[in-house]
């Protein structure tokens, strides 16, 4: 009996962390009217920055030049595709195998983004000393593709996969590799298709596609259970990377969000932490933010014309 009451309090913890993570992944920012004067709040974060040391988070709003979506944007992948939990990934072997077999595909496209002005220009006010460093929600990996220095992924990032039975790491590239031959012709299939690629690195793609879809296993026990090296909805993030980004924030004189509307408490919390510790807290992001109320300044606009102008101004 022992044995069976584990088993049932073990499922049902799996099945209310797995609720918590739909609702965090439903979370929509409302626009609650909220306005700051754009010259005022432009002129407070140009200030922060002169002043330096400032840690930088970003969000999805920075990569949707490179042609990867956000989630919560006007135009945001959520609006049609909801990203899968880690109870689903973990415990769902079907729905692993529509995960692989999407991001198979998505990754063809994931591979070829490149940083955007957004990236560049913030590497350049790191190399400035206007910054201190980047902690990313992205999984893109472009900050250090565009020069970054100091940067902490807070959720990862895609080209590192693990192994969920033994914790082998192979990387991407490899598995690609592997995945290719195990399935020749497969993308070859879906080449008169327009697909869109979502900020997890997945496509949608119709039930038979999945179904042809011949997955590979670990190169080290053979298991199938092979996962993106990421942070899924309903998974926590490792104790190093919070640590990692208490130490920055603690060594920072205030700090700045692009392109994120914090709707997910990893990243509001560091902008409660910050607000607690009385550091400023700059905010730029063309559409509403949990933290509108909270922060210092708000600048409401898009990434990249925020930071033209803001390299225009500080170098």
């Amino acid at each position: 009996m022992r044995y069976a009451d584990e088993q049932s309090l073990q499922r049902a913890d799996i099945a209310a962390t797995h609720a918590a993570a739909l609702r965090s992944i439903a979370r929509v920012v409302e626009d609650a009217g909220f306005v700051q004067d754009a010259a005022e709040a432009s002129a407070g974060i140009t200030d922060m920055l002169r002043t330096g040391n400032v840690l930088v988070l970003t969000g999805a709003g920075v990569s949707t030049d490179s042609g990867i979506p956000d989630y919560r944007g006007p135009n945001g992948s959520l609006r049609c595709h909801r990203p899968m939990t880690y109870q689903e990934f973990k415990y769902d072997a079907g729905a692993r195998h529509r995960y692989w077999a999407r991001s198979y595909v998505g990754w063809r496209q994931m591979k070829l983004a490149a940083p955007n002005v957004v990236h560049f220009a913030l590497a350049e006010l790191e190399e400035a000393g206007a910054m201190s460093g980047v902690i990313t929600q992205n999984v893109d990996g472009l900050h250090n593709a565009a020069g970054s220095q100091n940067v902490v992924t807070l959720h990862g990032d895609l080209s590192k996969i693990e192994c969920l039975d033994c914790g082998f790491i192979e990387n991407r590239t490899s598995l690609d590799d592997r995945l290719e031959a195990a399935n020749p012709g497969y993308l070859e299939r879906l080449n008169d298709q327009e697909l869109q690629v979502n900020p997890d690195g997945d496509v949608d793609l119709s039930d038979s596609f999945i179904a042809d879809f011949q997955m590979v296993g670990c190169l080290s026990c053979g298991s199938e259970k092979l996962k993106p090296n990421v942070v899924y909805f309903g998974e926590n993030v490792p104790v190093e990377r919070k640590e990692n980004m208490r130490q920055m924030l603690a060594d920072a004189r205030s700090l700045l969000i692009v392109g994120s509307s914090v709707a997910v408490m990893s990243g509001y919390k560091l902008v409660l932490d910050a607000l607690r510790s009385g550091k400023p807290v700059g905010i730029i992001n063309a559409g509403p933010t949990r933290a509108d109320h909270k922060a210092t300044y708000v600048w409401r606009t898009d990434a990249r014309s925020a930071l033209e102008n803001l390299i225009d101004e500080l170098l």
